[in-house]
């Protein structure tokens, strides 16, 4: 058959939403474990043992025992600057009339560029109470960070967050998801607050309401699976095969400029991917559905080109000053363990 005539007939085809409940373990007092949460363990914990290997080689300029250091620094600076970012770059009316809003993390909403910008001032701060290059730290914040990405985007999804617009019958990958607003409506209708509205989904899954409500739903793009490949695979191949391109030449590059590949790679991803994404609520109405907010941009897009300018001068910065011999790896229990 033909590759247009089998498009039609692949759209036939529907991927259905796996049921995973977003709390992975419910443990006593009311308190759970998320998978969420669980994301970003093992995000931290990658990060952790790329950067021991990256110190080990001498990449780094720093002892491998004062990962765990850099590493306390980070988590602090992520959650702190995600949870701000996301406060006032999405959220800031619902925040500035209840600004307590602000310490309640298990309810979600933790923005990348509001993290990344933590990240960034945690690592100045810790090179500068350390005395390390503080563009070195960076680059190895963004080869280390590459897992992370992947994981917290499975966690989205997981969740049913961020989803995609409504897709064609062209998109055979396109899901339905019961977080979707008419899926809410239909299921989940006066829940107070995300738990409550977990445990009517669930409730509906077991009662086979899902089922029923199910084709009213419309198809969407999976975005998150998409970030998710984009930003953890692929942004991961290309980082990572630089690295492993100047361990072969026994070259490195100035420091900043790996950190400005990824920041230039990920914003042209992020501006890609807003192209599939469900537009934020609070940016849309009648007359912009799409929800801009610099002109043709939405918030997420405006964000990125910010990191896409930072990035550009620091590719521009390194290809300037060229390639320079690769620090040889410390000797066995020195100073890289």
């Amino acid at each position: 058959m033909p590759l247009p005539a089998l498009v039609p007939a692949l759209g036939l085809i529907e991927i259905p939403f796996p049921r995973v409940n977003p709390v992975a373990l419910q443990l006593p007092g009311g308190f759970a474990i998320r998978w969420y949460g669980l994301a970003f363990l093992a995000a931290f914990a990658g990060g952790y043992l790329l950067a021991r290997r990256l110190a080990r080689s001498g990449f780094l300029r720093l002892p491998a025992r004062d990962i765990g250091d850099l590493l306390f620094y980070l988590i602090v600076g992520v959650i702190v600057g995600g949870r701000l970012g996301y406060a006032l770059f999405y959220d800031f009316p619902s925040f500035a009339a209840n600004p307590t809003r602000i310490v309640r993390i298990w309810e979600g909403g933790l923005a990348f560029h509001g993290g990344l910008s933590g990240a960034i001032a945690a690592a100045w701060l810790f090179a500068r109470s350390r005395g390390v290059p503080f563009l070195n730290i960076g680059d190895t914040i963004c080869l280390s960070s590459i897992p992370g990405l992947f994981t917290v985007r499975i966690a989205n999804f997981i969740n049913g967050e961020l989803f995609g617009r409504v897709a064609g019958p062209d998109v055979p990958w396109a899901m339905r998801f019961p977080t979707d607003p008419l899926a809410q409506e239909l299921i989940a209708r006066g829940a107070a607050g995300m738990r409550e509205r977990e445990a009517m989904i669930e409730q509906a899954w077991q009662s086979g309401l899902w089922q029923q409500v199910r084709p009213m739903v419309p198809l969407r793009h999976p975005s998150q699976l998409y970030e998710a490949f984009a930003e953890g695979i692929l942004l991961g191949l290309v980082l990572w095969g630089l690295y492993a391109w100047m361990r072969r030449r026994r070259v490195e590059m100035e420091p900043g400029t790996l950190g400005g590949v990824f920041m230039l790679g990920y914003a042209l991803i992020r501006i890609t991917m807003e192209l599939f994404r469900q537009p934020d609520a609070q940016f849309t109405d009648a007359g912009d559905p799409v929800g801009t907010v610099l002109g043709p941009l939405t918030m997420g897009q405006t964000l990125s080109l910010v990191m896409a300018a930072v990035g550009i001068f620091l590719i521009v910065r390194g290809l300037r000053r060229g390639l320079s011999p690769a620090v040889p790896e410390p000797p066995p229990g020195g100073a890289g363990t």
